[in-house]
């Protein structure tokens, strides 16, 4: 136990010590400004950083030069130097002029959201598809604030004509910039391509993609419906990579795409980059909408995710199963008969949601456990019976199933 303790203490040295900033503004009320600095922190932690306090101020909109008003940002720098803090995050993206002051006025290391999010996917990038794309985002993010991170380079202004070193080097970096995006671009023009044959080879199977909130137990799912191993992780962006598998349910075979997850505030740059995941989402010809049902705000969650697919995907008008996960781990505490104050979500019994969103959506909703295999069959059901109805029409004149298909692996039968 002696040396597990050692080594546990070794990686929280390791761990960078962070603090949070979020605001309160009249679009965002102090319950949805805290829930953000939640779900910011599980970010901070899937990026290997400690959270040491969480800082929330009230104003109108943010200030244009720190972020948050003066006396605020005075009190983070000196948390920061007396506890000895090196990171300080803020849940919404700081323009250059705003991250150049706060880190002058702080002294340690300042990250936005989308800075964030952007070091998580490269870390979680594996394969070199997965890396360019996240490049590319990382460099469409870099380019229009080359400006205010070189401020510190430019030299006196001088007579006319005369421009300062930084401005130069301004002008070379964006070129730089700039060339390795078209590249990036032209490299994942030319993967693209190659995914699209892909796709066409794989025939007429119908093709069923789990989508949903990032860490809801979308890769969970996917192993335990194919029988693979694909990462799954208690981490936000466990995987990036689109993983599709080949699922036989009854002799019936179709095809399973298990999808990066979506979040709120989700970087633009990286929608674009990860192009090639969408058109997974395109082709699909169900959805299967993975929710967090222990979360407690997972209709939100639902939300961002319905509109994130009609936005990007224009896939809001496909086929959806509601796939409600993680009911082991759902949390009732009973409402007091005389508390008249608004019913929360954890004062919701299972059997009244269930009801609620049986009545909703018919057939096409189910509740399980991925991890506890609760309620398994019952998915399946649900599966099988899209799949043999698209197939039907696809081959209505066909009276075998999978014969065909001897260009795929092996079916496993269930």
């Amino acid at each position: 136990m002696g040396l597990l303790d050692d080594k546990k203490r070794v990686n929280e040295l390791e761990q960078e010590r962070a603090v949070l900033v979020g605001l309160i503004t009249p679009t965002q009320n102090e319950a949805k400004a805290r829930e953000y600095l939640d779900e910011l922190a599980f970010l901070a932690d899937t990026a290997g950083a400690v959270t040491e306090k969480r800082f929330l101020q009230r104003c109108e909109a943010p200030n244009s030069t720190s972020f948050v008003g003066k006396g605020k940002l005075a009190e983070i720098a000196s948390y920061v130097h007396e506890h000895e803090v090196g990171l300080v995050i803020f849940d919404d993206d700081l323009t250059p002029k705003q991250m150049a002051h706060i880190e002058k006025e702080t002294g340690v290391k300042v990250l936005d959201r989308t800075t964030l999010i952007l070091d998580i996917f490269a870390r979680r990038a594996q394969t070199a598809n997965a890396k360019m794309q996240v490049e590319l985002a990382q460099y469409q993010y870099l380019l229009p604030r080359l400006t205010g991170m070189w401020t510190h380079l430019e030299r006196q202004r001088g007579g006319i004509g005369m421009r300062g070193p930084g401005e130069e080097q301004i002008e070379t970096d964006r070129r730089i910039v700039k060339t390795k995006i078209s590249l990036l671009k032209q490299k994942l023009a030319a993967w693209d391509k190659q995914k699209v044959i892909q796709r066409k080879n794989r025939g007429k199977l119908t093709r069923i993609a789990l989508v949903g909130y990032t860490n809801v137990g979308k890769s969970t799912l996917m192993n335990v419906l194919s029988k693979s191993d694909v990462f799954a992780e208690n981490k936000l962006f466990a995987t990036l990579d689109t993983t599709v598998r080949k699922v036989v349910i009854q002799n019936l075979p179709f095809l399973l795409t298990d999808t990066v997850g979506f979040i709120r505030k989700l970087p633009t740059h990286l929608v674009e980059s990860f192009k090639t995941t969408l058109d997974e989402v395109r082709d699909a010809d169900v959805l299967v909408h993975v929710v967090d049902i222990s979360h407690p705000q997972f209709e939100e969650q639902i939300e961002v995710v319905n509109k994130t697919l009609q936005e990007v995907c224009d896939a809001g008008n496909k086929e959806m199963i509601m796939v409600f996960n993680k009911i082991d781990q759902f949390s009732y505490v009973p409402k007091d008969a005389d508390d008249l104050t608004p019913r929360q979500r954890e004062n919701i019994p299972l059997d009244e949601l269930k009801s609620t969103w049986m009545a909703r959506m018919g057939d096409n909703c189910v509740f399980i456990s991925a991890k506890k295999r609760e309620n398994i069959d019952e998915l399946k059901h649900l599966l099988y019976n899209k799949a043999k109805a698209i197939h039907m029409q696809r081959f209505p004149y066909n009276d075998f199933l999978y014969n065909t298909y001897d260009d795929l692996d092996d079916p496993q039968a269930e």
